[in-house]
């Protein structure tokens, strides 16, 4: 957003109700007027823990009563109200998560189905110990498939494509992003220009970063959903 701030000629500053000095620009017909860029913000949030059920494809799955639970911690993050705008994935659990932002906010959720998760569906459901296995195979070998997944660097490209405008400098308001942690690792390690390697993916299941669009630099990389931010003014 910006905020207009108009002095007379003859004073020596303003400032901001908060009390912030400003620096003048050229005078216009005996005013002074000065636009004060406020940072733009985009956060990328996996969703939380989800109910993992063998007999149902896994971009049906949901959030399980736990992963509700911190989606709804979002909620207490200082920014929270700052956020204007929530794309979101296909997917069922991303859905459920964006939902519960959503309509803290009284927003409308911009679905875009090619932020969605990695295409895993040449394995389907696998034990997590075989599920780990193909994930750093993922990660570690972005043009081969793990299987029949759909390659990192193609997922990588698919979410970068998908989310461009985004990331443009002419944004003004802070955006949500809600998908999930695989393609949100992608699309961190191509805005931070880090090469593709799973040591940059999310700790687990509930996680987000942040990245100032003014600036084109990283705020900060993933962090749990409910680690709740010191509200600083």
């Amino acid at each position: 957003m910006c905020v207009l701030i108009i002095c007379e000629v003859d004073a020596s500053h303003c400032c901001h109700a908060d009390g912030a000095a400003v620096t003048f620009v050229a005078p216009t017909n005996g005013l002074r007027v000065e636009a004060e860029s406020e940072m733009a913000v985009l956060r990328y949030v996996s969703h939380p823990n989800v109910v993992i059920d063998p007999n149902v494809p896994v971009p049906q799955w949901g959030l399980s009563d736990l992963g509700r639970s911190r989606a709804h911690s979002l909620l207490d993050q200082p920014w929270i109200d700052s956020v204007r705008r929530i794309v979101a994935s296909a997917e069922t659990k991303a859905q459920h998560t964006a939902e519960i932002l959503a309509t803290f906010l009284d927003l409308e959720i911009e679905t875009r189905p090619l932020t969605g998760e990695t295409d895993r569906s040449a394995t389907g459901f696998v034990p997590h110990d075989r599920h780990e296995e193909l994930a750093a195979r993922y990660f570690a070998q972005p043009t081969m498939s793990a299987d029949g997944w759909e390659r990192s660097i193609d997922s990588q490209r698919r979410i970068v494509d998908a989310t461009v405008d985004l990331f443009d400098q002419a944004q003004t308001s802070d955006i949500v992003i809600v998908g999930h942690g695989g393609v949100g690792t992608l699309l961190y390690a191509h805005i931070a220009r880090l090469k593709i390697d799973q040591r940059h993916d999310q700790p687990g299941q509930g996680h987000y970063w942040a990245f100032d669009i003014a600036d084109q630099t990283v705020l900060h990389p993933w962090r749990a959903v409910d680690d709740i931010e010191p509200n600083v003014q």
